[in-house]
């Protein structure tokens, strides 16, 4: 019996006290398909065809100041949280995305790397930013707390952004999953079409999710330059 509703989010296997359900991480490497390996094929051509999308749009985003191949960094961010999120979308699969520790582990470093970088190399552009063009004097200190605020608690909005989408919705599958012993069997139909919707749902919110973190890490890193 469960103590706590957030407690199917817990992991609960583990070998030699490790945790082993972080090892579905790395599950998207088992479930990508033989044939994606042989080129060229479909998936492998529908891939690329996002992948250039992306990088054309990073490219963008990053402005002309952006480091060339950066964007490739951004890009197999998208691709690892994708498969993270759909990952936790299968049965008796452990959702890591669905965890701070895992998503505070991606945003922070990549926050702190891109204010180390920009206050060491260009340190009169970072203070610049402080301060938003068109300002009137006597508000400039209180912009400056402000700015620096929401600076610092990006990596914090980043990681809980991605955690509490991708808990949402799978506590709301759980939810209405653990009513269907105790329903009539004229309503189990209606649960079921209700599930399949909302399990569609999940799997945009999973692309919508992984995308809009590689975006705002990109535009994180265009300010820096």
């Amino acid at each position: 019996m469960m103590t706590n509703l957030f407690s199917v989010f817990d992991p609960s296997t583990n070998i030699f006290n490790f945790s082993f359900n972080w090892t579905s991480t790395y599950l998207g490497l088992i479930f990508i398909p033989f044939m994606f390996w042989i080129f060229p094929n479909r998936i492998n051509i529908i891939w690329n065809l996002i992948l250039n999308s992306l990088h054309k749009e990073f490219k963008t985003l990053m402005g002309p100041g952006g480091h060339p191949g950066s964007s490739v960094l951004f890009i197999s961010l998208f691709s690892f949280v994708l498969f993270n999120n759909f990952l936790g979308l299968f049965p008796y699969i452990f959702t890591s995305t669905s965890h701070l520790i895992f998503t505070l582990s991606l945003a922070l470093p990549l926050w702190l790397s891109f204010m180390l970088y920009g206050w060491f190399n260009h340190t009169q552009h970072m203070f610049a930013h402080l301060v938003p063009q068109g300002t009137p004097s006597a508000l400039m200190p209180f912009m400056v707390c402000i700015e620096t605020i929401s600076n610092m608690i990006r990596p914090g909005t980043l990681a809980v952004r991605l955690a509490a989408n991708m808990i949402a919705g799978h506590l709301l599958l759980t939810l209405l999953g653990s009513t269907g012993t105790s329903l009539p069997n004229k309503f189990l139909m209606l649960l079921i079409i209700t599930q399949i919707l909302l399990l569609t749902l999940e799997a945009a919110v999973a692309m919508i999710q992984s995308y809009v973190f590689a975006v705002l890490s990109t535009l994180y890193s265009s300010e820096v330059n």
